[in-house]
């Protein structure tokens, strides 16, 4: 039930390594003011409602089902939030979680990991976040990197960052690759024009816009947002000694790219053996992106994707994935390929796990409003 798109030898060679091993998950929160403009991502119906989407999101990854919740999961054009395929393998496959704060626009309700971040000014800014803080948050996510290879067999890094395709967008066309038009997004259909404007701007603001050798991190801090470089110093140091699944789409793309980058300009060490993208078939087979030829592009990196279907889902929050809307997000594809690997878990199965939860959260939450 585990898909391979790129790098067949060496997914497979990835796959076969990690079955049945322990995985460690870690969520990278993080924010862009990016994610306020009108119509940008349909990751919550309105932009003050995304100001909230990762501490809701992280609330429900933490706590689960409960009755009441400080701020409830935000409600979407269509679909629900990808943290119930997230919570249904943790909980039930009891896969050890961290949850790190790398920028926020508010304080997260439940226990995070303070990384000392500043959420990012809007990409158009073409001044995201100081070079210093991008620094620091880089040695922070090399320092956790390490920190988690001793307690695991391979580490899925997931995120939530509202708005993080286009601010992968602006990273990959800043780093060298010509990635316009293939990046995804929260709506059935990618609004690229859109996401065109606005990093033409950053990169234009900042500089950026004829392809250099530029130092990665300086990119980063015109264009990017903080999730990005917390994972790229994440996954560099845990690749020295276990593997590594970045669990997103384009966002996670970029962040190789970024690994490599930062590889190469400040001859780091990083064993990209060791480092594959784990998605959505969503995200993976969206038409209205070019995941796979965007994973090609970047080279080197296997992309894989769960085989987990919704379109026979008795939910029609979870059949709105089938129709191109939400795809991916909080390492959902990535927890469903653990769980694949783990438990062998057919996509039927995985479906009927993540369906109970939502019955239960379903169940609670009209109680609990009656």
């Amino acid at each position: 039930m585990i898909y391979v798109y790129s790098q067949l030898q060496s997914g497979v060679r990835w796959l076969r390594e990690y079955s049945g091993a322990k995985p460690s998950f870690a969520c990278i929160l993080g924010f862009t003011a990016t994610g306020l403009i009108p119509g940008i991502s349909a990751a919550g119906a309105t932009p003050q409602d995304r100001e909230y989407t990762a501490i809701a999101d992280a609330e429900f990854l933490a706590q689960g089902v409960q009755a009441n919740y400080l701020h409830p999961l935000p409600i979407l054009t269509a679909g629900v939030s990808p943290t119930f395929i997230t919570r249904a393998v943790i909980e039930t496959l009891d896969i050890p979680m961290h949850i790190f704060n790398a920028g926020l626009a508010h304080q997260p309700t439940v226990d995070t990991i303070d990384l000392k971040g500043i959420p990012a000014a809007c990409v158009s800014s073409g001044r995201a976040m100081p070079l210093e803080k991008v620094q620091h948050l880089f040695k922070q996510g090399l320092k956790w990197g390490d920190k988690l290879a001793d307690t695991t067999d391979y580490l899925i890094i997931g995120e939530c960052v509202v708005g993080g395709t286009t601010t992968a967008l602006a990273l990959l066309i800043a780093l060298g690759y010509e990635a316009r038009g293939m990046v995804n997004s929260s709506h059935p259909s990618c609004n690229h024009t859109q996401k065109w404007s606005v990093v033409q701007t950053g990169l234009l603001k900042a500089g950026l816009s004829s392809i250099q050798s530029e130092d990665p991190f300086v990119v980063v801090a015109a264009i990017g947002d903080p999730m990005q470089i917390v994972v790229a110093g994440m996954a560099i140091a845990a690749s020295r000694r276990v593997g590594v699944m970045l669990a997103g789409g384009t966002q996670m793309l970029a962040v190789y790219a970024l690994i490599k980058a930062i590889a190469n300009y400040h001859g780091v060490s990083v064993q990209l053996s060791n480092v594959v993208v784990g998605t959505t078939r969503w995200v993976a087979e969206d038409p209205t992106g070019n995941t796979v030829e965007l994973a090609k592009i970047v080279g080197g990196v296997p992309l894989l994707a769960t085989g987990l279907s919704f379109a026979t889902s008795r939910y029609p929050s979870f059949r709105a994935y089938s129709q191109g809307y939400v795809k991916e997000g909080v390492g959902a594809g990535g927890c469903a390929i653990a769980a694949h690997l783990k438990q062998s878990w057919t996509s039927t199965q995985l479906l009927t796990v993540i369906e109970t939860l939502f019955a239960r959260y379903r169940h609670l939450r009209m109680n609990s409003v009656g």
